[in-house]
């Protein structure tokens, strides 16, 4: 949308948490079960604890139910899957510094920040408690919390209404060209992080942080 044929200038940013605030990855943890074979790590959770698995989670299922459906396809598996719950936070392997500087600047200068994620409702308050900025933001939209999970615009759609933002003013931030897609067809501002520093140049761009 323009205003005198012009953009209208952005006024808030929404960030992804997992891989632009915070390095989260399974293979953190499953590297030091799967000792010397990296290929057996990746084959397992290629096919026993996937992405599509965990997305399940990310939506709203429980991790009792989703490792009770594994073990039962996959007894031999049995401790590596309760890994995954009983020690997820050794998945996060800290904060992506540079990203977390810009988050900090943003809300020092009064610019309004917020955060859509797809999270389990179990372990993002472990994260939570771990990461102080993640109580920085204004606003907040955890997937498993509502339901619903990017890409699906209706979870855009419900940050918007619940924060009263407006997408053609509204920064959007996350790792996953998808989501980045869905955003961007709704009207937001999008980006796709890669790295800090370009997503520094692109937070300049928009006028939000001096250079």
């Amino acid at each position: 949308m323009t205003t005198s044929g012009r953009p209208r200038a952005i006024e808030a940013v929404v960030f992804d948490i997992g891989g632009v605030l915070i390095d989260w990855n399974p293979r953190h943890l499953f590297r030091k079960l799967f000792p010397h074979d990296e290929a057996g790590m990746e084959r397992f959770l290629a096919n026993v604890c996937t992405p599509e698995w965990n997305s399940e989670q990310d939506r709203g299922r429980p991790f009792a139910e989703g490792i009770a459906q594994l073990k039962a396809r996959h007894p031999d598996r049995a401790p590596l899957i309760e890994a995954y719950r009983e020690r997820w936070i050794e998945m996060l392997d800290g904060a992506i510094a540079g990203s977390v500087e810009i988050l900090a600047q943003l809300r020092e200068c009064g610019v309004p920040v917020y955060a859509l994620s797809n999270w389990s409702a179990e372990t993002y308050p472990e994260a939570k408690a771990r990461f102080d900025f993640l109580s920085w933001f204004r606003g907040v939209v955890i997937s498993g919390e509502v339901g619903v999970a990017k890409p699906d615009r209706a979870i855009f759609r419900l940050l918007c209404d619940r924060f009263q933002l407006a997408p053609e003013t509204t920064l959007f931030v996350d790792d996953v060209a998808a989501n980045v897609d869905a955003a961007r067809e709704l009207g937001f501002a999008s980006a796709l992080f890669r790295d800090a520093a370009t997503l520094r140049t692109t937070i300049e761009s928009a006028g939000l942080l001096d250079g």
